[in-house]
């Protein structure tokens, strides 16, 4: 039988006191509690299901930015000379503080492929394979760290404002100052030499794609076809994100084949940013070669806002062409370089100057023709391209000769039009399927396509918002920082998670992460929508004839999906 020696035990026990003292030194311990917790949080579910990486990222950075609050807190006692607990109870609570936290951290990490698996379930995903809580800690470990080295740079730094300054001042007023100072330096040097050169950059790179011309792209040999020969648009200033558009046109014999019915050859215009130097110069190109190829002979006139590179969703041009038989001539013309959150941050009033441009030349030539001769006009934008083609016009200028209708597809949270009529829905009615006034101008459809609108008649103007409620380009709010978003409220949308709810500050970043991989979603959930749904926007807006409920859903099974599953890029 051994005896431990007093000594070696006292010995064991200054050891562990000073590891203590050490890390009680280096961490905060309200820090570790906060972080842990906001780490935790940032593993429950959002909109859109997440890879391991990417959870991992989000991870880190939940729990850096909970460590600085944390941090912040436990400084914040401190400095206004609040008591704390002696000597050895702050060591017992920090014991248990640390054990708390390693505690919450392990405990998110076994629940977060329940929750993963939430999201993907309702979107008809696999589950997540079981080591994903492992990768998880392995990414979230060295961005966290990243991050709290950084924040300890910037403590360090005002620090030294802070001595510079306490023999100027009372210490608390140094204090403040230092830290007041320290923040407008950095963040004008953050913006002016960070993220002004980024956009500079992310500008000249995308102008860069967009003058990238494929050495085997020959341009159309079609007289009607934008860039040919006979076309007033020069084949080489229409950029690479906006030729597919043109290249992907559907044949009169692919339309026939697919749909079983008699077809021509639809027309597609498009007009780049270097085709002319200002909107309304590309707006007067644009009806110029409208008028050129027959455009205004056609039954359906498409009015196309496209996302901010210039791509047009192949889906929503594609479905209208099929269910009208090729009678459809559409134009589009581009208004920025930029990805759409990029032009939604930097440049987000270019869309509306070209779409009001682009609509007031062809509805004023429009309006010239008489009302039996000229075709039904519509608009039509996914996501920034929607919040364009609603700033394009007001109804107050066309009471006196509408249009026939809209399809916004995906509209971003920015949306003013959108934003009013969810605002002001019919009480009772979700914030993701919401119902306005007596819906014969405006409704808004999901999934479930045009379920229950047969008891309401349409007037003469047709708009329908297509949206899912597992798209964040839509549903995301800055206020969901401090307040809870209304479409988290019951019931919930069919593709939103049961177990998703709002923490502060979290949700608002998860939103914020979902929103940037918004095209990562599967066809048909978030900002990615398919065609079949286009099918039945399209059908409600322009109303087509000829179609059964059986052709269309025939359609719907023909007309595939993998032309569509890239998403917007």
């Amino acid at each position: 039988m051994s005896v431990t020696h007093p000594s070696h035990k006292a010995s064991w026990t200054s050891r562990a006191n000073a590891l203590w003292d050490v890390t009680a030194h280096h961490f905060s311990m309200p820090g570790l509690l906060l972080g842990a917790v906001a780490f935790t949080l940032s593993l429950t579910p959002s909109l859109l299901p997440r890879t391991e990486s990417v959870q991992g990222i989000l991870s880190g950075c939940c729990f850096a930015v909970g460590y600085g609050a944390g941090n912040l807190g436990h400084w914040l006692w401190g400095f206004l000379g609040l008591k704390v607990p002696p000597g050895r109870v702050t060591r017992i609570l920090g014991a248990l503080v640390a054990l708390l936290a390693l505690g919450l951290v392990l405990l998110g990490l076994s629940y977060s492929s329940l929750w993963q698996n939430s999201v993907r379930a309702v979107m008809g995903l696999p589950p997540v394979d079981g080591f994903q809580p492992l990768v998880i800690a392995a990414v979230a470990l060295p961005i966290a760290a990243a991050l709290m080295v950084l924040g300890k740079l910037l403590v360090t730094l005002i620090r030294l404002v802070w001595r510079w300054l306490a023999p100027l001042l009372p210490p608390r007023a140094a204090a403040v100052l230092a830290t007041v100072l320290v923040a407008i330096v950095v963040g004008s040097l953050v913006n002016n030499l960070f993220w002004r050169n980024a956009l500079r950059a992310a500008d000249a790179f995308y102008q860069g794609l967009d003058e990238l011309v494929s050495t085997d792209q020959e341009p159309p040999s079609l007289w009607y076809e934008s860039g040919s020969s006979q076309s007033l648009i020069d084949w080489e200033t229409i950029g690479s994100d906006a030729r597919p558009y043109l290249r992907t046109r559907q044949t009169a014999e692919a339309i026939s084949a697919l749909t079983g019915k008699p077809a021509i050859e639809p027309l597609r215009t498009y007009v780049g940013l270097r085709s002319a130097e200002t909107p309304e110069a590309r707006a007067a190109l644009a009806l110029a070669e409208l008028q050129r190829i027959g455009a205004f002979e056609r039954s359906v006139l498409v009015l196309i806002m496209p996302v901010g590179t210039g791509w047009v969703d192949p889906a929503g041009i594609d479905t209208l062409e099929l269910l009208h038989g090729g009678d459809v001539a559409s134009v589009a013309v581009q208004y920025s370089y930029l990805t759409s959150a990029l032009s939604l941050l930097v440049e987000p009033e270019y869309g509306a100057e070209t779409g009001q441009a682009l609509f007031n030349a062809v509805y004023n030539f429009w309006t010239q023709l008489p009302r039996d001769a000229r075709p039904r006009l519509y608009l039509y934008g996914l996501s920034l391209g929607a919040l364009a083609s609603q700033n394009s016009t007001t109804v107050y200028n066309v009471l006196a000769d509408p249009f026939q209708g809209a399809l916004w597809a995906g509209p971003p949270f920015s949306s003013p039009v959108w934003s009013r009529m969810t605002e002001g829905r019919q009480p009772g009615t979700p914030y993701w399927l919401p119902r306005f006034g007596n819906s014969s101008s405006i409704r808004f459809m999901n999934q479930s396509g045009a379920e229950g609108w047969d008891a309401v008649a349409w007037g003469p103007m047709r708009i329908v918002f297509l949206q899912y409620a597992s798209d964040p380009i839509v549903f995301f709010s800055f206020a969901a920082d401090w307040q809870k978003p209304a479409w988290l409220d019951w019931p919930r949308g069919p593709d939103v998670s049961p177990a998703l709810n709002w923490y502060p500050l979290i949700t608002f970043l998860q939103l914020a992460l979902d929103t940037a991989l918004a095209q990562t979603a599967p066809l048909g959930y978030g900002h990615n929508y398919a065609p079949e749904h286009y099918i039945d926007a399209w059908m409600e807006v322009t109303q087509p004839q000829g179609w059964t409920a059986a052709e269309i859903g025939a359609l719907k099974a023909a007309i595939g999906t993998e032309r569509y599953a890239a998403g917007e890029p």
